[in-house]
């Protein structure tokens, strides 16, 4: 057997040769005079050679604990080769082997079958709400008490439809990070029946003509960004859902017949399955109303210089966040009484009440395509003249007795500036 002195005194020959210890650890001393730890053995009948390391970092002790821990392996049936393989694969992983990590892998491999503004939300969401406290634990150490701890707060907001989202793309991620050998389980699926329940019913909605108008004569009067009032404005005035409102760019009004001034919602944008995305025929159409054209010349002023109508005032390259909507109706008194999406069940209801024999005009003008219909034709630009007639109809009817632009435009903002535009979705 080997003594460290031997090791140590040995010196560079012609040719390589071997320092030999026993059970088949030696080592190897090449031409030049470095010292390499090695082992031979058999496995499945063929003669092999495992690198050990080199000698001083490898003391002879270390290689001979190696070399024994090898044999355990071939006891195993396990080639020890193939072990330290799969460990140095697994010490490479583990640098990586965060939730933050994992979930921006995650993202980036099926951000391309997303449409942009979901795939934005999808990793948005994660970086609001989950990063900041599980994004830096490993995910292997991650319990279903730390998810329901983190979802317990978006609940709390209250957001009870954001935590199941976030939750699901939460559970996405640990699914993913199993099948790449770096989670056992998925905390996030567990949490699941321990979630605050949805109320059942539509989201809340006034839908008495005269209680909307004074929704809107309350939001006027409440202090807030006047582009988040004109935002409120557009949306009641266009029934659309408010992530497709607020994340309009001003490219989309670019060209605007002056006369019959028709907003063209790329199919992109709507609420569709993937593959209608690209379907032109599929494209929204929305007749702007005499006072929607007001709002966004005022808009114009405002925001003209920036991408998007109602920019992020952090970050104006982004849109702002449907939420500044939400916000400023909870300040005028409408909390759990009139939500955003809550103008389309206002526009629905009033709408058919008066035009009860355009009922499938009024659903033509909130996007809604038949079920029976889905997959068939779709004519984008059917009974568009109802559609302009309707649309200032509907604007007539909302806005009486409205605060004038120029006079919401003068009033003092929030006492917090910015705040409700901050976020982005």
């Amino acid at each position: 057997m080997l003594t460290d002195v031997q090791i140590r005194k040995a010196k560079a020959a012609d040719k390589p040769y071997k320092l030999p210890d026993g059970g088949g650890l030696h080592v190897y001393v090449s031409a030049a005079g470095g010292k390499l730890w090695r082992l031979r053995y058999e496995f499945d009948g063929k003669e092999k050679l495992l690198s050990l390391g080199p000698y001083p970092s490898v003391g002879l002790a270390e290689a001979r604990d190696a070399a024994a821990n090898a044999k355990r392996f071939l006891r195993e049936g396990r080639d020890p080769a193939v072990e330290k393989r799969l460990r140095r694969l697994q010490v490479a992983t583990s640098q990586s082997s965060t939730f933050e990590a994992i979930a921006r892998e995650w993202h980036d491999l099926n951000k391309g079958h997303w449409v942009e503004q979901h795939a934005f939300d999808v990793l948005h969401s994660l970086e609001r709400d989950v990063f900041p406290d599980l994004g830096t634990i490993p995910i292997r150490d991650i319990t279903a008490a730390n998810v329901i701890a983190v979802l317990r707060q978006i609940e709390g907001r209250p957001a009870v439809e954001t935590a199941r989202r976030v939750r699901q793309r939460m559970s996405a991620v640990f699914v993913y990070a199993i099948a790449s050998g770096r989670a056992e389980n998925d905390p996030a699926a567990a949490v699941q029946k321990a979630m605050k329940p949805l109320k059942k019913g539509r989201q809340p909605a006034v839908t008495d003509l005269e209680q909307a108008r004074i929704v809107l004569r309350r939001a006027d009067e409440t202090p807030a960004s006047p582009v988040t009032k004109l935002a409120l404005r557009l949306l009641a005035l266009t029934a659309l859902r408010p992530g497709t409102l607020i994340a309009a760019p001003w490219a989309e009004f670019e060209d605007l017949d002056p006369k019959s001034p028709i907003w063209v919602v790329p199919a992109e944008r709507m609420k569709l399955r993937l593959q209608y995305k690209d379907d032109q025929s599929r494209d929204h159409l929305v007749p702007l109303s005499t006072q929607a054209r007001d709002v966004l010349r005022a808009l114009r002023k405002l925001t003209g210089r920036t991408p998007y109508l109602f920019p992020n005032q952090r970050h104006a390259h982004r849109p702002a966040s449907e939420n500044a909507i939400g916000y400023l109706l909870n300040r005028a008194g409408y909390h759990h009484r009139h939500v955003p999406h809550g103008w389309r069940a206002t526009f629905s209801t009033v709408m058919n009440e008066r035009y009860k024999h355009d009922r499938h005009i009024i659903d033509l003008m909130l996007a809604h395509v038949p079920k029976n219909a889905v997959e068939g034709a779709y004519n984008r630009a059917e009974h568009l003249d109802r559609r302009i007639e309707l649309a200032q109809a509907w604007a007539d009817l909302l806005m009486v007795d409205q605060m004038p632009i120029e006079d919401l435009l003068s009033l003092r903002r929030s006492p917090k500036p910015g705040r409700e535009m901050a976020a982005v979705i």
